[in-house]
C-alpha cells in the first residue's frame, strides 16, 4: 500500500511505526462558525483513510481535534455577547449534529484545546528549558525558529518567504519576525488561564503538538489536514514537536485539496460559503460523498452549480438498477469478488477514490445487460457494490426509500422555462452577453443550466 507523503513529495510504501498498529491524527475544525463543505470534505477523507486501513488489518487509533479557543472565536464572542467557551461549545454541538446527518463516523479520540491547557503549558515549559522558546516581557511566549535548522522542510519555504502572508504581531517582543506564538498574554475581557508567564491562552500551533503528545506519545504514523495548513500550521507543529523530542513527529504527512466555488476560493468575504446543513437539506449525504470523492483527494475540488445535482442523478440511476436486481433475484445469489479486488487495488494506491468510483459506471452497465438477460450475476454485481462501496459511505440505503425521496422530478415553473428558452435562443444566436445574464437569472431562481449540442437541461441547485 502506498501513501503520498507531503514531506518527501512522493508516494511511499506504508509501513507503520509499530507493526499492525496505526496512530493517525487529523487537524479538525476551529469552531468560529458552522461547518461548511470544506470541513465535511476533510472529515470524509480521513474517515475513509481510517476505514480502509482497518480493512487492511491495522488497528487504527484516529484522533481529531476541535480548536475551541482562538482569535476568531474570541471575536465571535464579542460580536454575539456569548462567552467564548459557551460559544465554542454551541458550535461543537452543531458541528457534531450536522456531521452525524452526513453519516460521517466519529474518530476514536476527540481532542479539545481547552481540555489540554495543562499539557500545553508543560510542553511550552519544556521548550523553554531546552532553549527553543522564550518568554517576552509582556507574557507572550515565542518559539525561536533559529534554534531549529530544519524549519521550512515541509513547505519548502526559506525564511524570507515565511514572512509573506503571515501575520506579524508584537514584533518588538520577538527576537525575529518569523518566530511564532506558543502562548498569548491575555487582553482585557478575554478568556484566559493561569501560567508561569501570566494569564493567557495557547497559540494555535502548539495545541496540536501538545494534544498529540498527550494522546500518542512522541511519534505518530499519519498526520493529516487541508493543504492550506502546510504553512504555517504544520510547519510549526513539526518544529516545536521535533525540537522537543529530537524524533520525527509524523512518518507520513498527508493533505487534502481545497474547495473552490465556481472557480473561486470559498470564503466568507466572497459570500460563497456552502454550509453543510444547507447542502443536506437539498441532497442526500451519499450524493455529497459521491461528488467529493470523484476527484483525487489531493486535488482542489471545484464545486460548480451542477456538481451535486449530477451526483444525485447518477445515484438515482444506480439505485434504480439496484432495486430492479434486488426485485428480480434472491439476496442469497452471492457476490462478485472481482469488484472487491479492483476496489482494493485502487485504494492501496494512495486512497484513489476517484478511480474506484469511475469503475462503477462499467459495473452498472454490465449489471443492466445481465438483468436484461435474466442472469442472476446481475444481483451478484449489485450485492458486491453494496458491500464494497459501503466503505465510502455509498449504497447503504434501501433502494425504494432512496428513490422515493430523491428521484422525484419537480415541475419546472413556467417563468423558469421561459427564461431558459430565451437563454437558449440567445446562445444559438451567439448573443453571449444575454445568454450569461439569463444564466445568472436562472441561478437566482435556484436552477442550474447545462448545455449540450442538441439542447439543455435544468436542475435545482
Amino acid at each position: 500500500m502506498k501513501i503520498y507523503n507531503s514531506l518527501t513529495r512522493r508516494k511511499e510504501e506504508f509501513v507503520p511505526l509499530e507493526k499492525g498498529k496505526v496512530r493517525m491524527y487529523a487537524c479538525g475544525i476551529t469552531v468560529s462558525g458552522e461547518a461548511h463543505i470544506g470541513h465535511a470534505f476533510q472529515a470524509i477523507i480521513y474517515d475513509i483513510f481510517r476505514k480502509f486501513l482497518e480493512k487492511e488489518g491495522y488497528a487504527v487509533t484516529y484522533a481529531r481535534n476541535y480548536t475551541d479557543v482562538d482569535d476568531k472565536i474570541i471575536a465571535k464572542s464579542r460580536e454575539t455577547g456569548i462567552p467564548a467557551d459557551v460559544y465554542a461549545a454551541q458550535m461543537i454541538e452543531k458541528t457534531d449534529a450536522v456531521m452525524a446527518r452526513a453519516h460521517i463516523d466519529e474518530p476514536t479520540l476527540w481532542l479539545k484545546a481547552t481540555e489540554n491547557i495543562g499539557n500545553i503549558i508543560s510542553f511550552i515549559g519544556a521548550l523553554i528549558e531546552k532553549g527553543h522558546a522564550y518568554a517576552a516581557p509582556n507574557g507572550d511566549v515565542y518559539f525561536d525558529v533559529d534554534t531549529y535548522p530544519a524549519y521550512g522542510h515541509l513547505s519548502g519555504r526559506d525564511k524570507e518567504e515565511m514572512l509573506d502572508g503571515v501575520r506579524v504581531e508584537n514584533d518588538e517582543n520577538k527576537k525575529n519576525p518569523y518566530d511564532f506564538a506558543l502562548w498569548k498574554a491575555a487582553k482585557a475581557g478575554e478568556i484566559c488561564w493561569d501560567s508561569p508567564w501570566g494569564k493567557g491562552r495557547p497559540g494555535w500551533h502548539i495545541e496540536c503538538s501538545a494534544m498529540n503528545r498527550a494522546a500518542f506519545g512522541e511519534q505518530i504514523d499519519i498526520h493529516g489536514g487541508g493543504r492550506d495548513l502546510i504553512f504555517p500550521h504544520h510547519e510549526n507543529e513539526i518544529a516545536q514537536s521535533e525540537a522537543l523530542t529530537g524524533k520525527p513527529f509524523a512518518k507520513y504527512w498527508t493533505h487534502n485539496g481545497l474547495i473552490k466555488i465556481n472557480g473561486q476560493k470559498m470564503s466568507k468575504s466572497l459570500g460563497n460559503v456552502l454550509l453543510l446543513s444547507d447542502l443536506l437539506d437539498k441532497y442526500s449525504d451519499e450524493a455529497l460523498k459521491f461528488a467529493l470523492l470523484s476527484s483525487n483527494y489531493r486535488a482542489d475540488l471545484n464545486v460548480t452549480d451542477d456538481l451535486f445535482p449530477a451526483a444525485e442523478a447518477h445515484l438515482v440511476r444506480f439505485y434504480t438498477l439496484i432495486g430492479k436486481t434486488e426485485g428480480a433475484f434472491p439476496a442469497e445469489t452471492g457476490l462478485y469478488p472481482a469488484i472487491e479486488e479492483t476496489f482494493n487495488a485502487a485504494m492501496r494506491d494512495d486512497f484513489n477514490t476517484a478511480l474506484a468510483l469511475s469503475d462503477l459506471f462499467g459495473y452498472f452497465r454490465e449489471a443492466g445487460r445481465l438483468l436484461s438477460e435474466n442472469d442472476p450475476a446481475a444481483r451478484r454485481i449489485t450485492n458486491q457494490i453494496r458491500e464494497t462501496y459501503s466503505l465510502l459511505g455509498l449504497f447503504k440505503k434501501d433502494a425504494a426509500e432512496y428513490l422515493a425521496k430523491y428521484a422525484g422530478e419537480e415541475e419546472v415553473p413556467a417563468e423558469v422555462k421561459e427564461i431558459a428558452e430565451k437563454r437558449w435562443e440567445a446562445r444559438k444566436s451567439r448573443d453571449w452577453g444575454t445568454s450569461d445574464a439569463l444564466r445568472e437569472k436562472l441561478k437566482e431562481l435556484g436552477y442550474a443550466v447545462k448545455d449540450a449540442k442538441d439542447g439543455y437541461t435544468l436542475s435545482k441547485i
